[in-house]
């Protein structure tokens, strides 16, 4: 499994932007595809997550701002970043799990100034 993200960026306090992430290889119907980020001196925390049937699920510090969604013909997941804080900058890497195992990407930097 291979996952290629894309769309990250500078963007002032108060943007947005989409992250998108295409997975390809052995892909199965069922898995979930989800971001993550990890900050400077911090630990890697999930995001957002949604299932191949379409359930979500957010990280309290992004409820409300943030819009995972996936296409399931084009095996992409994005993430629709709004009302982006400072404290959003990060590293950002999509995964795929699927039969249990976990599959990262390689990160997509966001810089969000004040």
């Amino acid at each position: 499994v291979q996952l290629q993200a894309s769309g990250g960026g500078l963007v002032q306090a108060g943007g947005s932007l989409r992250l998108s992430c295409e997975a390809s290889g052995s892909i199965f119907k069922i898995n979930v595809l989800a971001w993550y980020r990890q900050a400077p001196e911090k630990q890697r925390e999930l995001v957002a997550a949604i299932t191949s049937g379409g359930n979500t699920n957010y990280a309290d510090s992004v409820k409300g701002r943030f819009t995972i969604s996936r296409d399931n013909a084009k095996n992409t997941v994005y993430l629709h970043m709004n009302s982006l804080k400072p404290e959003d900058t990060a590293v950002y890497y999509c995964a795929l799990a699927q039969l249990g195992v976990p599959h990262f990407g390689q990160g997509t930097l966001v810089t969000v100034s004040s």
